[in-house]
């Protein structure tokens, strides 16, 4: 891949096509920063009047074709070899011997996998003594994988936009999955600006590092680090490897230890990779310390949005939030300086059951341990160290207390993101698709004086059928009296909207229960049993709609795929979506140092793969709705000139634009699903797998009718969600 990205970069660099990119992007960077700001057009508009005016038309590059698998893989077996064959060494570098000979730095070898044989490419232990003496200081990363230090070029078409040399993906994809991209390039002109513009607006944000912050992490870094806070210690720390007995040992003990040894060797690789991972972060964090920077963005194939640079970015962990800052920074206002608390407190995850009042009044009660976490983090009480996302609440104590302190909290410039993340978003979709009225209010779709929790919702249900099976006297309803609660079901219902089975969810319950020292653990897999059809039920009344909805969508695919055929759909935005699930297929490749075997499971010329094309049809499709929401969230907050970033269903903006956001996000979800979103798949379904249908052919009739048996729907008003606090919050 890196010969191929070079390739392209050498390409491109070619003839004049260069030249004109350069001094287009010149123009379109000055646009960005003025007209931006005052015309109210999107940065792909600007891009193209600037192309028209310049140039007269398109002058975005020729579509190349990428290389196929089969040629990377090939390509790469051949770089092996040459560096197996000419790379070498003197094998007397650390032991002086009578006759210095070259000898390899790098030898291919075979070994077991369990049954299967395969190929290894180790390195001379000379050669590995030879990289840990000399302790390299210095990383190096590709530009493709970095933040932008100049803002991305607006995504214009399915092949341009993001970097300016790197090439780049509109929509990720498996290896070997060429289907997504022909689906873009045939879609309609036009069809595709609403989606492309959303991803523009979200990489159009300027970020910048929040030193204090960093400086923090890096020292609790160099010095030993911390599990607790989430920053991985050296291997230094890792656990001893156990002393063998040096008499003879049963084969008990034998086998003891040899376990002892694998856990030891597991811990310190799972250390090692861990401590790499933050060594990465923090070190472009570092890197970028006093830059302003970009993060371009691009989807997959459902329409979820992801920043292209991998390491360090706003998807990450506690850790990596809490270093980033926007770059742009905005007054408070009337109403910052109380979300900046509230967001805090949704930090801690102190008060989630509490109305926002009350988590503000909390804020100001505990004004001196946010304040002392804010000036003395390692010294003083360390309050925020307690919370569920340690490092962005110690960021927002800091955040806060610069702002109280400040003549006028009103004026003080905040660069600093505040969240509103969704109620169950998957849930939240399901719900307003099936009209659910008790769904709708479980999930926060209604107004209510305080946030509702799903969770305890359905385990206060399967409690109350608990104690009517434990009357008839069923033994197993009587074992687990007192131990249903929130957290036995939480995952369950979490996943059931995302195809969880029965036999999984069995799984997950298993799992909690195991975790209770008091539970009688004789009763375990009768009581997972249990639960678990006690939870559909209890999901099936609350959610009658939507387990209906689920079901015609497992269906329809499971149909589709056995008629050989892959799920195809389209989202409410224009973005044709293909389940890229098929059998697998494996290809062999001769080389001069051995075969070489490759599976590909994403070969649109294999058939379907039937259980994956059902069990993943409903998630994709709620995910390709809730990236809908997202997108549609995002280009109507571009239009009131607002920041706007996002994490999938967790939404993120400056403290003063929050109740701006909160409007947006209402009112488009609203809009979303006020059309009729199921009767247009339907529509969709039968043009494109019944259009051919023989009508004597029974599978054919029956696909026809399943397709037009759309689940009915329930009462619930949509309008009730724009008056919802606790919708996103």
């Amino acid at each position: 891949m890196k010969i191929y990205n070079r390739f392209s970069i050498r390409r491109q660099l070619q003839g004049s096509h260069m030249d004109r990119i350069r001094s287009l992007y010149n123009e379109y960077v000055q646009l960005l920063s003025k007209e931006g700001q005052i015309s109210c057009l999107l940065p792909r508009e600007l891009w193209e009047n600037s192309e028209h005016e310049k140039f007269g038309g398109s002058c975005s590059p020729r579509v190349h074709s990428t290389w196929p698998r089969s040629l990377l893989v090939q390509l790469g077996t051949h770089l092996v070899e040459l560096m197996v064959q000419t790379i070498k060494l003197k094998n007397n570098m650390f032991s002086p011997r009578s006759e210095p000979k070259l000898i390899p730095v790098l030898y291919h070898m075979y070994s077991f996998r369990s049954t299967r044989q395969i190929g290894l490419i180790k390195p001379h232990p000379i050669y590995s003594q030879m990289l840990l003496d000399a302790g390299e200081t210095l990383l190096t990363f590709e530009t493709s994988v970095m933040p932008m230090r100049c803002p991305p070029l607006p995504w214009t078409s399915p092949h341009f936009g993001a970097y300016l040399l790197s090439p780049s993906k509109l929509m990720r994809s498996g290896e070997g999955a060429v289907q997504h991209q022909l689906l873009l390039e045939k879609s309609s002109p036009g069809q595709l600006f609403p989606v492309l513009d959303s991803l523009n607006q979200l990489g159009i944000c300027a970020w910048r590092i929040n030193k204090p912050v960093l400086d923090i992490i890096v020292s609790i870094f160099n010095d030993k680090g911390s599990e607790k806070l989430d920053i991985p210690p050296p291997l230094s720390e890792a656990p001893a490897f156990p002393l063998q007995n040096t008499g003879s040992l049963s084969s008990w003990d034998k086998l003891s230890y040899q376990k002892e040894q694998a856990r030891c060797r597991k811990k310190a690789a799972e250390m090692y990779s861990l401590r790499m991972d933050a060594l990465y972060k923090l070190s472009i964090a570092n890197h970028l310390r006093d830059q302003i920077f970009w993060f371009p963005h691009n989807m997959d194939f459902r329409g979820r949005t992801y920043p292209c640079p991998p390491y360090f970015n706003h998807l990450g962990s506690d850790v990596t939030r809490a270093l980033l800052l926007f770059a742009e920074g905005r007054p408070l206002g009337p109403n910052g300086l109380d979300w900046l608390k509230t967001h805090l407190i949704n930090l801690t995850g102190l008060k989630k059951k509490n109305s926002l009042q009350e988590r503000k009044q909390y804020a100001e009660e505990i004004m001196d341990d946010i304040l002392d976490s804010a000036d003395r983090p390692l010294t003083g009480r360390k309050w925020w160290m307690e919370a569920d996302e340690p490092w962005q609440t110690l960021a927002c104590c800091m955040e806060v207390a610069n702002a109280s302190r400040s003549p006028d909290p009103t004026k003080y410039i905040s660069h600093f993101p505040v969240h509103q993340d969704g109620s169950c978003n998957g849930l939240q979709h399901y719900a307003a698709l099936g009209r659910d009225e008790i769904g709708a209010k479980s999930v926060n779709l209604m107004p209510s004086e305080t946030p509702q929790d799903v969770y305890s919702g359905v385990a206060q249900q399967v409690e109350g059928f608990r104690q009517i099976d434990a009357k008839k006297g069923i033994k197993i309803a009587q074992v687990l009296e007192g131990f249903i609660g929130r957290k036995v079901v939480k995952q369950t219902v979490m996943t059931v909207v995302y195809g969880v089975t029965r036999y999984g969810g069995r799984l997950q319950i298993e799992k909690r229960l195991r975790e209770m020292d008091s539970f009688p653990q004789e009763y375990v897999w009768e009581a997972s049993h249990y639960l678990v059809q006690q939870v559909f039920s209890s999901l099936k009344e609350m959610f009658s709609g939507t387990r209906s909805i689920q079901h015609w969508l497992t269906e329809s695919a499971r149909m589709i795929s056995k008629s050989g055929n892959t799920v195809e759909w389209v989202t409410p935005l224009g973005l044709p979506i293909i389940q890229p699930y098929h059998r697998s297929k494996s290809v062999m490749f001769h080389s001069n140092l051995q075969t070489v075997h490759v599976t590909n499971k994403n070969d649109a010329n294999a058939r379907p793969d039937t259980m994956k094309q059902k069990n993943a049809f409903p998630p994709n499709f709620i995910h390709s709705l809730d990236s809908t929401h997202m997108m549609l969230t995002a280009l109507h907050c571009h239009r009131h000139g607002i920041t706007f970033v996002s994490v999938h269903d967790c939404f993120w903006t400056h403290a003063d634009t929050v109740d701006i956001m909160n409007k947006v996000c209402r009112e488009q979800f609203v809009s979303l699903h006020s059309q009729p979103i199921l009767q247009h798949l339907s529509q969709f379904l039968i043009e494109k797998y019944c259009h051919n249908a023989q009508s004597h052919n029974p599978e054919n009739l029956k696909m026809l009718n399943l397709f037009r048996d759309v689940p009915e729907t329930g009462s619930f008003d949509l309008e009730h969600v724009k008056d919802s606090t606790y919708f996103f919050s």
